[in-house]
């Protein structure tokens, strides 16, 4: 590693993240981290289009993203954009403005690179071991799907089924009502038939999410049951029981009545009851007695290659 600061931007279809990291004896210290309910994929997801009020969202962020670069000096800027903006026909409109506006060069990656990356993100964060396991990152877009364990991925594949995607689709009432939890069950079904056959092939018997929902998830268990989290902590663990309870409490609560659960986020309020659903969904094909929660996901897959320096990554300031 040449460089000892490194940026690293995530630019998801709900959620921008910045992540700006010092490199020191083969590890890495987070220096400063911020994420933005950009929500690039609202009013134009489903017509593969990126709105020109979720363009204007995204330049704004991005340059607030910028000075904070800029005020920690660093040069090396690696920044990935995913589903939202990888399927819309004005993607590479947005991106060539990004360059020229923010000066920040985006890496659109494809649904492969994304999971490669998040698992290598996962398995950075600990919570891999010499059993097979599912793991799954729920975006706004796509959702990505990784079966493996601490030494390999062994099969992974990405869906374009994502959180924003879901609720365009199914969620038309506050609270959800039963024939749209029906109705978004059978497109999963519909849907998912290559994740449902790697799963009767490899059997995995443990669920790891990644960031996200998850992080959510956990905090609100954490919350009711008076714990918390530690600093630096990167793997949480929510036993299944108490996760179906959760998920039938999100599905009959509307909107403020979400917001009122301790460890809710307002960016998350929506998305979180089809994202429930799509686990408990996942849940029917894995036997797993709990949800292991990543903290690490891409950004941090990204920092483990830079670590590792196994594969050069194309970046802004090179």
């Amino acid at each position: 590693m040449t460089d000892a600061k490194a940026a690293i931007i995530d630019m998801g279809t709900n959620t921008f993240h910045l992540l700006l990291v010092e490199f020191d004896q083969g590890g890495f210290k987070t220096i400063y981290k911020e994420k933005v309910p950009v929500k690039i994929g609202q009013q134009g997801i489903s017509e593969n289009n990126i709105h020109p009020d979720a363009e204007k969202r995204a330049l704004d962020t991005l340059s607030h993203f910028r000075k904070q670069i800029d005020a920690n000096d660093i040069q090396q800027v690696y920044a990935f954009a995913t589903s939202a903006v990888r399927n819309a026909r004005n993607g590479s409109q947005l991106v060539k403005k990004i360059k020229e506006q923010v000066d920040i060069k985006v890496n659109v990656i494809d649904g492969d690179q994304e999971a490669q990356l998040i698992y290598e993100g996962i398995n950075f964060s600990g919570s891999l071991n010499a059993e097979n396991s599912l793991m799954m990152d729920i975006g706004g877009g796509s959702v990505e799907f990784i079966i493996g364990n601490e030494k390999e991925a062994l099969w992974k594949q990405s869906f374009e089924i994502g959180g924003q995607r879901m609720l365009d689709l199914f969620h038309y009432h506050d609270p959800i009502l039963g024939e749209e939890v029906v109705k978004l069950t059978q497109y999963l079904k519909e849907k998912l038939g290559d994740l449902i056959a790697a799963l009767e092939k490899f059997t995995p018997k443990r669920l790891v999410g990644a960031s996200g929902t998850f992080d959510t998830l956990t905090d609100m268990y954490y919350a009711s049951s008076k714990l918390s989290k530690i600093q630096g902590q990167s793997v949480f663990h929510l036993p299944r029981a108490e996760f179906e309870i959760l998920a039938q409490k999100l599905v009959t609560l509307n909107k403020e009545e979400r917001l009122q659960i301790p460890g809710m986020i307002p960016m998350r309020v929506d998305m979180i009851v089809v994202a429930s659903c799509l686990i408990e969904f996942i849940l029917q094909y894995v036997d797993a007695s709990e949800l292991v929660c990543s903290n690490y996901a891409l950004k941090e897959g990204v920092i483990s290659r830079l670590i590792n320096k196994n594969e050069m990554l194309p970046c802004t300031g090179m």
